[in-house]
């Protein structure tokens, strides 16, 4: 606008170059016409053309109208509304139209600033800049994370949703490593695709070796000592991220949704999928996967990733091209050894002839004959309890491991499960039961009105059984009222109220009987003794 404005003065300004300042502007060329006199009398107006002119009292937004935009999350005629209401109580000035409003709010807030107004942090977050990492060489970062798929899965009969645990390396965008959970997943998902991910013989692939850094979130399972542990002992960096940062882990965020789009959309049970009717349901006949089946197929949409699938931060090539090219020279741990570096330490034991005492549950093994009274190092698997393994506790040599001793068959670990899921359905229905209340409905202001009627007998009755199962109506505190306490003492006096006149405080330990009080206004002595257990008599 300057430069057609020297022009102008010039007297060099055409209609041809005003047209074509209309059609790159994307305005028609009269409003060109009309800022070009408007920057003649304001030289203002050429810095920003086609914005009104600021004057005197023109409406911009303050900081009650941005408040009242977050408490109604961006609706301009609700806060138009309670800026009316307000002026009628005589609590400010009259707002402005609501166009006006509206162009005051455009105006003088950013895109990002109205979008967090109505949707929050997340959303405001959608119009921020943010910058790209280097993605420097294999193995300089790995990214890990939990993602529970969006797919229900036959487990056991029950359809549930299971939880992917992966690591991916930044600069190849490779996934190094992956474990699937049924249920939600713990320290043991995270070891085991941290196994995965390091070694890279059959059939893990090319892909693995140890990382220079770990990128997780908050996460308890990625922080846990056990966790820790291992990447301490695996010389890796851990970088734990600020919480709700998803874009500081870009690259794992993004395989969460490539999976989704990708792969699991079109497998059976996609929980996601559009249902006709206004109530998402699945249909009666629809078959679910299996566990070993979504895994298997997961795996080779894995593989795929890896070997055939081209991101477009690579170039057209796929991540094992990528993997390839880079000279950098691994790390790599022996399986062995990363086995016992990814297990739970439990501490030392001794060997018994009964075994290994842990967690109050015996564990034998065949190499356990003639070991008996050797000092044993414990390491397990989280939540695998079924078995543990044996380390000398001197040499640190591994002895081999030890089964849980008189194990429960399937059979009869079948039977209390359902019994605990029995135990646990009738309960909640009971709590459902005490917990549900009914109100009468109200068509003008009144205080609530609570529904349902007994009779006399039935509360007695209810109180009565409710009474004999309650400890803190069995107890019985005032049958020996406490000591009164030594002279020099300042007790309240609404201690002293429930305390024994006249009898001292209980003597130390060690002592078997203490003198006489005496009891009451007659003055009898009562003599003041305890029994083995230490209760007073």
């Amino acid at each position: 606008m300057r430069r057609l404005l020297a022009l102008r003065r010039e007297g060099m300004l055409t209609t041809a170059r005003v047209r074509s300042a209309a059609d790159v502007l994307g305005v028609r060329e009269r409003a060109v016409w009309r800022w070009l006199a408007a920057a003649e009398q304001n030289e203002a107006a050429a810095r920003a053309p086609g914005e009104r002119a600021a004057y005197p009292g023109r409406f911009t937004v303050t900081d009650e109208v941005r408040a009242l935009l977050g408490l109604w999350k961006g609706n301009v005629a609700a806060v138009h509304r309670e800026l009316a209401a307000r002026a009628a109580r005589g609590e400010g000035e009259p707002p402005p139209s609501i166009p006006t409003l509206h162009r005051a709010i455009r105006r003088d807030l950013t895109p990002g600033e109205r979008a967090g107004l109505a949707g929050g942090e997340r959303e405001a977050r959608k119009h921020d800049v943010f910058l790209a990492r280097p993605r420097g060489w294999r193995n300089k970062v790995w990214e890990t994370d939990h993602m529970q798929a969006p797919v229900l899965v036959d487990v056991d009969g029950k359809p549930r949703r299971p939880w992917i645990t992966w690591f991916t390396d930044c600069a190849t965008n490779a996934i190094t490593g992956v474990a699937v959970t049924p249920v939600h997943p713990s320290r043991e998902s995270v070891l085991a695709a941290l196994r995965s991910a390091v070694l890279r013989e059959d059939p893990y692939g090319p892909f693995g070796g140890v990382p220079e850094k770990v990128r997780v979130d908050r996460g308890k399972d990625f922080l846990s000592r056990t966790v820790t542990a291992a990447f301490d002992l695996l010389d890796v960096t851990v970088e734990d991220l600020p919480a709700y940062t998803p874009h500081l882990k870009g690259t794992v965020e993004g395989l969460n949704r490539a999976v989704e789009s990708m792969f699991l959309t079109s497998l059976p049970g996609y929980a996601r999928q559009p249902r006709p009717g206004k109530r998402p349901s699945r249909p009666k006949d629809e078959v679910l996967l299996g566990f070993e089946d979504f895994t298997a197929r997961l795996l080779d949409w894995t593989l795929w990733w890896n070997t055939e699938h081209r991101p477009a931060p690579l170039r057209g090539r796929t991540p094992l091209q990528a993997w390839q090219d880079d000279p950098t020279p691994l790390r790599d741990v022996p399986a062995t050894d990363l086995w016992t570096f990814t297990l739970e330490d439990a501490g030392t034991r001794m060997l018994t002839t009964r075994g290994i005492r842990f967690r109050k549950r015996d564990y034998v093994g065949p190499w356990m004959t003639g070991q008996t009274g050797i000092q044993v190092r414990i390491r397990f698997m989280p939540h695998h309890q079924h078995c543990i393994e044996v380390y000398h506790a001197a040499t640190g040599h591994y002895l081999g491991p030890a089964d849980l001793a008189d194990q429960a068959t399937e059979e009869q670990v079948s039977a209390v499960r359902k019994t605990r899921a029995a135990r646990a359905r009738r309960l909640k229905k009971d709590l459902e039961a005490a917990q549900r209340e009914r109100y009468a409905a109200a068509t003008q202001a009144g205080p609530p009105r609570r529904l349902g009627a007994l009779t006399g007998a039935q509360a007695d009755a209810e109180l009565a059984l409710s009474a004999g199962t309650s400890l803190s109506q069995l107890a019985l505190p005032d049958v020996i009222p406490p000591a009164a306490p030594p002279a020099d003492w300042r007790t309240p006096a609404s201690l002293a109220a429930l305390t024994t006149q006249g009898r001292p405080a209980p003597l130390p330990s060690g002592r078997e009987s203490a003198p006489a009080v005496s009891d009451g206004p007659a003055g009898r002595a009562v003599p003041f003794t305890t029994d083995e257990d230490g209760d007073a008599s």
